[in-house]
C-alpha cells in the first residue's frame, strides 16, 4: 500500500525594531513588538487557525484516517500565547485526536547544528519539554531547522533519543536514488532518514496557484494519482509544507482548503495512506545508507545553508553571535537567556542574503528591511548591545582556557549533583521500605499480643 506523509512546520521569528548605533548600551530592548503582533495576528486569521481547522476536519471526516505531523518552534508558540491564544486551542485539539505527531525541533529556529552541539541539545530538549507541558506528548523524531542535516550531525540526534530526523532530498545527495524510501544515516546506522520529496511539495507549495503551469489546476484527484503511480517498490511520499501556504501564500480564493479537504478521500480511493514520521521509522526498514558530508537544507535552489551563510556579512554576524555562547550558558540572567535565543532566529541571517534571481526574490519577500546590508547593520547594532551585556557578566578579557576550566567545574558539579540525588533517591525508597516493614512487624506483634490473654484465659478453664 502505497504511503503519504505530511509534515507541516510552524515559526515566527521575533523581529527586531529598528536598534540605531547610538542606542547601543542604552536601549536593551530589540523588538518590534508592533510589527510581531501585527503579522502574527493576521496571519492566525488568514492561515494558521483555518489551516488549524482543516487538518481537525479531514481528520474527523476520515475517522483518524488522515494523519500529519506538526513542527513548532517555541518563538512561535510564545507569539501565540500572547497574542493569538486560540491558536494554542486549536492545537490541543489536534494532538488530543492522537492523528498529529509534534516533532522535536529547535526552540529559537536557530543554526545552532552548524555552530554549538550544546545550544543546539539544549534548545532541542527545552522545545520538546514545551510541546509536552502544552500538548501531553513527547516528540520522537527531529525536524531541525529548516531540515538541516549532515554526518557530523547524525551521532548526536541519536544520542540525543531519536530515531528518525526528516531532512531535504536534496538531488545533489541522491543522485540516481529516489527520495521515496527510508534510509539510514552513514555515520550512525540507527537513525532512519526521511527524505522530503521537493518536486511534490512544491506542487503545492509553489505551482499550486500557477495558472501559467502545465499542470494548472492541482486536484485532489491528479495529486493522489501521482502519489499511486509513484514505482511499487518505493515506500513513502514526505510531503513538508510551512503551514502558511494554507491561507497565507496561498490565499482561500485559490481553493487550497477545498484541495487539502478532498486528499483523504481520494487518498482512500487510490489505496494510499497516511502515516506520520514516527509510524514510518517503526514500520518501514532502510533500504540504503546515505552520508551527507556537507549540511544540506530545504531552502534555496542549491540546497545548502547558503540562505543563511553565503556571504560576509552572514559568516560574520554568525561568528561574532557564537563567540559569547559559552559565556551566556554560564549566566543566570533570565531576560539575557531570552535575548540569547531570540537573536539566534534564523530569520535575522536570511534578510541578510545578497542572492539574485529566484532565490534573492524569496529572500526580500520575507525581509522587513530595504536591503540586506540594513537587515546586517541593523543585526549587529542590536548583538553589540547585546554583547555588552554579556560581557559585564563575563568579561571578555577571561582566556578561554580560564573559561574552559570553569565550564568543566560546573558540568562536574552538575554530574555530582545528578549522582547525590540518585542516592537521595535509593536512600528515601530504603527508608521507606524499612518504615513499611517496621509497621507491618509492629501490626502483627499487636495481634500476637491480643491473641494470648484469650488463649491463658481458655487455659485456666
Amino acid at each position: 500500500m502505497k504511503a503519504i506523509s505530511f509534515n507541516f512546520e510552524i515559526h515566527q521569528p521575533m523581529r527586531l525594531k529598528r536598534y540605531r548605533f547610538f542606542d547601543i548600551g542604552n536601549d536593551h530592548y530589540y523588538y518590534d513588538d508592533f510589527l510581531n503582533d501585527d503579522i502574527i495576528t493576521r496571519l492566525g486569521q488568514q492561515s494558521y487557525l483555518p489551516a488549524a481547522r482543516t487538518l481537525l476536519k479531514m481528520i474527523e471526516e476520515s475517522k483518524g484516517k488522515f494523519r500529519c505531523s506538526i513542527s513548532i518552534s517555541g518563538t512561535a508558540i510564545e507569539q501565540f500565547e500572547q497574542y493569538v491564544p486560540e491558536m494554542i486551542d486549536a492545537l490541543k485539539k489536534l494532538a488530543d485526536t492522537g492523528a498529529v505527531e509534534f516533532l522535536a525541533t529547535t526552540y529559537a529556529h536557530s543554526l545552532a547544528s552548524l555552530a554549538d552541539p550544546d545550544e543546539f541539545r539544549q534548545q532541542v530538549k527545552v522545545q520538546c519539554e514545551r510541546i509536552h507541558e502544552l500538548f501531553g506528548v513527547t516528540p520522537k523524531v527531529l525536524h531541525n531547522t529548516e531540515l538541516i542535516y549532515d554526518d557530523e550531525l547524525a551521532p548526536q540526534i541519536v544520542d540525543m533519543g531519536f530515531k528518525a530526523c526528516l531532512t531535504e532530498g536534496a538531488k545533489h545527495i541522491l543522485g540516481w536514488k529516489s527520495p521515496n524510501y527510508v534510509y539510514s544515516a552513514a555515520s550512525a546506522p540507527k537513525l532512519k532518514l526521511l527524505l522530503k520529496n521537493s518536486k511534490l511539495s512544491d506542487d503545492i507549495a509553489v505551482r499550486f496557484a500557477d495558472g501559467m503551469w502545465t499542470e494548472f489546476p492541482l486536484t485532489a484527484d491528479k495529486y493522489m494519482s501521482w502519489i499511486a503511480e509513484t514505482p511499487d517498490e518505493e515506500q513513502v511520499v514526505n510531503i513538508c509544507l510551512n503551514i502558511e501556504t494554507l491561507g497565507g501564500m496561498l490565499p482561500a480564493n485559490t481553493g487550497i482548503f477545498q484541495f487539502m479537504e478532498a486528499l483523504p478521500r481520494f487518498a482512500a480511493d487510490k489505496g494510499v495512506e497516511f502515516l506520520t514520521p514516527s509510524q514510518i521509522a517503526q514500520k518501514l526498514k532502510a533500504v540504503d545508507s546515505l552520508s551527507v558530508v556537507h549540511p544540506i537544507s530545504g531552502a534555496d535552489e542549491a540546497r545548502d545553508v547558503s540562505a543563511w551563510l553565503g556571504n560576509g556579512l552572514q559568516n560574520e554576524a554568525f561568528r561574532k553571535l557564537y563567540s559569547v555562547a559559552e559565556r551566556v550558558r554560564l549566566c543566570d540572567d533570565r531576560r539575557l537567556k531570552q535575548d540569547w535565543w531570540y537573536l539566534q532566529c534564523s530569520d535575522h541571517f536570511y534578510y541578510m542574503s545578497t542572492k539574485h534571481f529566484a532565490d534573492g526574490e524569496a529572500h526580500s519577500a520575507f525581509s522587513p528591511y530595504e536591503t540586506p546590508f540594513l537587515a546586517f547593520t541593523n543585526y549587529m547594532n542590536a548583538l553589540s548591545d547585546f554583547i555588552v551585556r554579556v560581557e559585564e557578566q563575563y568579561p571578555l578579557s577571561i582566556e578561554n582556557e580560564e573559561l574552559n576550566s570553569l565550564l568543566t567545574t560546573i558540568s562536574n558539579q552538575a554530574r555530582e549533583i545528578e549522582t547525590l540525588n540518585k542516592e537521595l533517591g535509593s536512600m528515601r525508597k530504603n527508608i521507606e521500605q524499612y518504615e513499611a516493614r517496621a509497621q507491618e512487624e509492629t501490626a502483627s506483634d499487636k495481634a500476637a499480643k491480643a491473641t494470648k490473654p484469650k488463649a491463658a484465659k481458655k487455659a485456666k478453664k
